[in-house]
């Protein structure tokens, strides 16, 4: 497959976009190319963020890809301009992907470009992540640049029953702020949070390699009307370097 030329906004495509997307590597040139125009016009993304698109954004999110079981549904929170959601709806076109935002401006770029991509196994809510308890069944929530993990697994426990994982991605101090935010979030998850995991991903790809943390719905309290054994398929971890768990007596996590 060659590599469209880009257009003087849109920075170019890195010979990586090929192995990470494969023959979809065309769909996510066009996506890059929506972002770098439209998505920077409407203000979901920095007009400084254009030259790093490709780097910063779209493979920092592709790289988290296999993490997810085949044929899951998954649940992106604060999709914004779809990071990460857009981006593994293209790179996994058997996951059924469920894009969360409230902002209403926002809404209408993401079906807009759900539409001008093609994209089928992409639902669009208008909604916040809390309401829709009930209505989105997830076997993962995603997340990237939404708000703290304390935050982030009260309004992801909503979606996910027993079985059910966040993977939220995050920056350069995702150790430090999970942390800070670990006795929090296991408070509010009242028994629900099981294991949690700090891992990195795809260092042969982008530099710095994509922070994971994965938190784990454990069994206690598990939502009505789920099973009341494992409930959904496991991800499978295959990320570039190791992972640290932590129990419910939580060690400092090591990347």
């Amino acid at each position: 497959m060659s590599l469209s030329a880009p257009t003087p906004a849109t920075p170019p495509t890195p010979p990586s976009v090929i192995t990470v997307f494969g023959e979809r590597a065309g769909l996510a040139e066009a996506y890059v190319a929506m972002l770098a125009d439209t998505g920077i016009s409407h203000g979901l993304i920095g007009p400084r963020e254009a030259p790093r698109l490709w780097d910063r954004h779209v493979l920092n999110c592709a790289v988290v890809a296999p993490l997810f079981s085949s044929s899951t549904v998954v649940a992106d929170i604060g999709s914004g301009a779809g990071l990460p959601g857009l981006v593994l709806a293209m790179v996994r076109p058997d996951l059924d992907v469920h894009l969360i935002e409230p902002l209403h401006r926002r809404i209408v770029w993401l079906e807009r470009a759900v539409t001008d991509l093609g994209l089928t196994n992409v639902t669009v809510h208008e909604a916040r992540a809390e309401a829709l308890g009930g209505v989105v069944d997830a076997d993962y929530v995603t997340a990237r640049a939404v708000a703290r993990l304390s935050k982030l697994g009260r309004w992801a426990m909503a979606l996910l029953p027993r079985g059910g994982q966040l993977i939220a991605l995050k920056g350069e101090r995702a150790q430090q702020e999970l942390s800070e935010d670990l006795p929090a979030l296991q408070r509010a998850g009242k028994g629900r949070v099981g294991e949690v995991t700090l891992s990195a991903h795809g260092a042969d790809i982008v530099d710095p390699a994509t922070l994971v943390v994965t938190v784990t719905i454990g069994a206690a309290a598990h939502r009505a009307g789920t099973a009341s054994g494992p409930a959904r398929r496991r991800a499978t971890h295959k990320g570039s370097s190791g992972s640290a768990s932590h129990g419910g007596a939580p060690k400092q996590s090591q990347v």
